[in-house]
Formats: C-alpha cells, sequence, structure tokens
C-alpha cells in the first residue's frame, strides 16, 4: 500500500487538530490560555530558554488532548454501550490530560509568576 505524501500526512494532522478544537471544551480552553500565556511571556520580554518552556508545556498539553480525544471516540465506537472498562478507559485518559494541565499551571506561574509580580508592583508604585 502506498503511504501518503508528506504534505496529505500533514493535511490529515491538521484536519485532526481541528477536530480536536471544535468538538472538545477542554481544548478550547487550553488554546486560549495558551494563548493568553506566551502573549504575557511576550510583554514580560522573558528569555529563550523561558518561552521555550512554556511553548513545550502548551504544546504537550494540546497533544495531550489530542490524544485524549483519541481514545474517547475509539472508546465510542469500540463500546458504544455504556461498560465500565470504557469509562475506565475515558477516565485515565482525561487523568492524563489532568495531570499534564496541572503540571503546565505550576510552570506557568513559576516563570511567570515574579516577572508578573514585579511588573505589577512597578505599575501600582509599590516595592
Amino acid at each position: 500500500m502506498k503511504q501518503p505524501g508528506f504534505f496529505r500526512s500533514v493535511s490529515h494532522a491538521w484536519d485532526g487538530l481541528v477536530y480536536t478544537v471544535r468538538t472538545q471544551r477542554n481544548a478550547k480552553i487550553h488554546l486560549v490560555a495558551g494563548t493568553l500565556v506566551l502573549l504575557v511571556a511576550g510583554g514580560l520580554g522573558l528569555d529563550t530558554a523561558r518561552l521555550s518552556l512554556l511553548v513545550l508545556i502548551i504544546g504537550g498539553v494540546l497533544a495531550a488532548e489530542t490524544i485524549n480525544t483519541t481514545v474517547e471516540a475509539i472508546v465510542d465506537l469500540l463500546s458504544p454501550e455504556w461498560h465500565a472498562q470504557a469509562k475506565v478507559a475515558k477516565d485515565v485518559a482525561a487523568a492524563g490530560v489532568l495531570i499534564l494541565s496541572s503540571t503546565a499551571i505550576v510552570i506557568g506561574l513559576l516563570i511567570l509568576g515574579p516577572p508578573l509580580w514585579n511588573w505589577l508592583n512597578t505599575l501600582f508604585g509599590t516595592t
């Protein structure tokens, strides 16, 4: 069987990302939050290393959302009726996203917290 070309593969991957963002509320939330974090980071003038870490963790959360969406779709296909093991599969996949997004929040606070605090202190004239 002939493999699809590179651009066709990228197109399929893009379709998967678009599907995830269109159909999954939490994916929309993560995308908006990640965008806001990067805008704040850019406004604060973070160095490349810190900005890279933020991009990496945001990408990881979005990737986890796409994997979670995959698990949900496969489970729904294979088990259209409620089943305890189907619930376990969906819950565990969602837990992976929860763990990674919670980690992203901590990393975001560690990276953005001090410079944001300093900026707010400067803005409001306190030290």
